[in-house]
């Protein structure tokens, strides 16, 4: 068999693959590297966190449209065409994916309006935990029990939004359940001076301790200590534990309920 017909064209063929998968890899390390030097310079300019992964998420997608682009025109495809294809197909998929861009829109209006940023405890779409990154379409949450929860931005921009670190105290409510025996101005005044020995708790505001409401075993008390957000959990442990060691101290009764019989005649 004649290899004089075939052999050029193979090896033109392969020359191309072998060229277009140098180029494959060539053009991913330049993509990173560019979007590391993006990066590096917008932490320079001390831009925020969430600001800069977002732009590195939708630079990475840009980049690597070209790259398949110019990898297709290496190989002689009309790439006005694919490039018209591809927008095409990109709005048949957006129209029956209107869920990904709404999710995508909800992303940007995150990073624009920023009521939170990467590193806020937030509670947010029925998740309560810190943020680690706001992508393109979710927003990862790591819980206070160490669980990844990824969250639709849409579902977290459309619902309430409860940022704990923007500011920078917060405040503990708890509850004290005193039986109806119990002195209760007696009770405020030592809880409140226990409270105050709590350590990380603000002197300024002080400790509010006050009648919250009654109950058939007597008047509850609020106990509500200011700290720091850091401090927070163990602020509440330690109140609820203060809260016990107070009544203990002063001999104050289990709360029980307390009935009056008449014996009617």
């Amino acid at each position: 068999m004649d290899t004089s017909s075939w052999l050029p064209l193979v090896i033109s063929y392969g020359t191309k693959i072998l060229g277009a998968f140098a180029a494959l890899i060539i053009g991913r390390w330049l993509i990173k590297y560019v979007v590391k030097l993006v990066n590096t310079a917008m932490t320079k300019q001390n831009i925020d966190a969430t600001l800069i992964r977002y732009a590195g998420s939708i630079l990475v997608i840009l980049l690597n449209v070209v790259l398949i682009l110019a990898i297709l025109g290496y190989f002689g495809f009309d790439t006005t065409s694919f490039a018209a294809i591809l927008a095409g197909a990109g709005l048949a998929i957006g129209t029956a994916w209107g869920g990904l861009l709404a999710h995508f829109a909800a992303g940007a209006f995150l990073v624009v309006l920023h009521p939170f940023k990467v590193g806020d405890f937030i509670q947010a779409g029925g998740t309560i935990g810190t943020v680690k990154e706001i992508g393109m379409f979710v927003t990862t949450i790591e819980t206070m029990d160490n669980v990844i929860t990824y969250v639709g931005n849409n579902k977290i921009f459309s619902d309430n939004i409860q940022n704990f670190t923007q500011n920078p105290f917060r405040r503990v409510d708890l509850k004290a359940q005193l039986d109806s025996t119990v002195n209760v101005a007696e009770a405020k005044v030592k809880l409140k001076e226990a409270l105050k020995k709590i350590p990380n708790i603000m002197a300024t505001p002080e400790p509010d301790v006050e009648i919250l409401d009654f109950s058939p075993m007597g008047p509850i008390l609020a106990a509500r200590p200011y700290c720091h957000n850091d401090h927070y959990w163990q602020v509440y442990f330690d109140t609820n534990r203060t809260i016990v060691e107070v009544c203990g101290a002063n001999g104050y009764p289990q709360p029980q309920q307390h009935f009056n019989l008449h014996n009617a005649k």
